[in-house]
């Protein structure tokens, strides 16, 4: 399968609407739009709720439902099918001989019979229509309780039972069924694809606190069945719509819509990537000026305060001086975007993706060798005795402690290549600290100190069963704190003796920097799913 799949499916969501636009066809138009697809709709019910809950249900007459449905197969290839929210014996037969009629190449039945809060959305023959109608499906994404009603059982209460209970329907019905922990006690959660002959595909994830999870059902059925009618592998399918979901309700909170369970933000990784293939220059002209005659020169933004975008960030590890105070507060705002990117949020939060996790390490190992470089170009183009022993056994430091920090992670070596974004960190960094001045090139390897300290420190205390827990102690440890602090204090005196003009250059070297330590952290999570299927799981932890 290509990375960027070319063909657009058509996917036709049948369901209910949502006027608050976190589930129903609101949900399912957004969801399609997301993985790929372009929406059709066909309206079940007209239905009148918001975050809080359902205020009123209008259900439009069986020949209104046979209308929508026929004008739009009548004209529109669909490749695939998404149902919702159906409702009623009446509007379930409807669909029902509409199927039969031309069968779907996809079909994702979401069954929509049971709320998260236990209230029965269906009266009993209903119920006994819509179990039947799941045999249509490729594939059925029931809640605990719908599984439970699915098979007859009593509610799972641990994975194994609810996949033991999908495997057993799975086979009396020849019909895959995804697996959906999310309403269990555990932390890290699963959606299993368990297929009639017994085979399963398991795509893990963790456990977000919060309230925005309205539509959240929806939301994954609709974005399955895209991936799926685009011609993806259940495989694939089931991970990117799992992934994508993981962020948006991650995100979801910060839409503030509504005062009960908010929608989650299906446009988030949109954005979060159409942000990333913007090709506006990193800094403006004028941010630096040509001359540094005192540090406060640097500092564009003295008053920084509660006012601004964002608050002051305190530095984990203190500046040695006044110019790399300077350096400090002019990276602010970087710094900021750094400690609020997805990737960095979600490896402190322990939400981050073992697969995701694993590409940085791969990705991280390859650019360690060529950072390792450039602190061996620092040590022989240093004057001073002990800049060179320092600059070179960071660079041995690296190439050990770092280096093994790796090796104890991934079950194997990466074979694959240095991606484009860690290419241009380090051919920035190679042609920096050799084709500049010694200040330029001490400026832009402190980064990969300073601000990984600061991550490092991101937490008051790292929980034993943080899932990230040895990444987080290495560089909150003392040797790497007392590593920061000897980097702090060589660019200080490297600004100090400078000339002005070296003093602007060597800014602007720290600042770029600051922007490719962005790129590499959030590089992560712009892999596509076909990448991440080739990559290891980590060891267990």
């Amino acid at each position: 399968m290509a990375s960027s799949y070319s063909f657009v499916p058509r996917v036709l969501s049948i369901a209910g609407t949502d006027p608050s636009g976190g589930a129903g066809t609101a949900a399912d138009t957004k969801s399609i739009t997301a993985a790929g697809g372009y929406a059709m709709n066909v309206i079940t019910a007209v239905v009148a709720q918001n975050t809080v809950g359902v205020r009123d249900i209008h259900f439009p007459p069986r020949t209104s439902l046979e209308a929508q449905l026929t004008a739009v197969s009548d004209d529109v290839v669909i490749d695939a099918v998404k149902t919702g929210m159906l409702g009623s014996l009446e509007t379930i037969q409807t669909v029902t001989e509409w199927i039969q009629t031309q069968p779907p190449k996809v079909l994702v039945v979401d069954p929509v019979m049971i709320a998260t809060s236990g209230d029965r959305l269906l009266d009993r023959a209903a119920e006994e229509a819509m179990v039947a109608f799941c045999q249509h499906a490729t594939v059925v994404t029931p809640n605990i309780d719908e599984l439970a009603r699915l098979t007859g059982q009593p509610r799972a209460d641990d994975e194994a039972t609810a996949i033991g209970q999908a495997s057993q329907w799975a086979a009396d019905t020849d019909v895959s069924v995804v697996v959906k922990t999310g309403h269990l006690n555990e932390n890290r959660v699963t959606n299993t694809w368990v297929f009639p002959n017994g085979e399963m595909i398991q795509i893990p994830s963790q456990r977000i606190q919060t309230s925005s999870t309205h539509g959240t059902g929806c939301s994954l059925s609709a974005a399955l069945a895209t991936r799926l009618g685009a011609g993806y592998s259940p495989t694939n399918a089931l991970a990117w719509a799992t992934e994508w979901l993981h962020e948006a309700i991650a995100h979801g909170a910060e839409l503030r819509v509504g005062n009960g369970h908010g929608p989650v933000d299906h446009a988030h990784r949109s954005r979060r990537l159409q942000a990333a293939g913007m090709a506006t220059p990193w800094m403006a002209g004028s941010d630096i000026p040509a001359r540094l005659d005192f540090p406060e020169n640097l500092v564009l933004n003295h008053d920084q305060d509660e006012t601004q975008d964002h608050a002051r960030i305190t530095p984990a590890v203190a500046p040695a001086g006044p110019w790399t105070q300077a350096l400090w507060e002019a990276g602010q705002s970087i710094t900021h975007d750094i400690l609020q990117c997805s990737f960095v949020e979600q490896l402190v939060d322990g939400n981050l993706q073992d697969h995701a996790f694993a590409f940085y390490l791969a990705q991280d190992a390859l650019y360690l060798n060529q950072y390792a470089r450039a602190l061996a170009a620092l040590a022989a183009a240093s004057t001073d005795n002990a800049a060179q022993v320092f600059w070179a056994n960071s660079s041995i430091n690296i190439l050990t402690d770092e280096a093994e920090l790796h090796r104890n992670w991934l079950t194997s070596g990466q074979e694959d290549p240095a991606g484009p974004v860690t290419n241009a960190y380090t051919d920035f960094l190679l042609s920096t600290v050799l084709g500049s001045d010694l200040a330029v090139g001490a400026a832009a390897v402190l980064p990969c100190f300073w601000l990984y300290a600061q991550t490092g420190a991101s937490l008051p205390t790292v929980p034993s069963d943080h899932p990230y827990a040895a990444w987080l102690e290495t560089y909150r440890g003392e040797g790497f704190i007392a590593d920061t602090q000897a980097a702090l204090q060589q660019v200080e005196k490297e600004f100090e003796a400078a000339t002005p003009q070296v003093r602007s250059e060597a800014a602007r070297a720290y600042l770029t920097a600051c922007r490719h330590e962005l790129e590499f952290f959030s590089q992560a999570l712009r892999i596509p799913t076909a990448f991440k299927a080739r990559h290891p799981i980590l060891e267990a932890r």
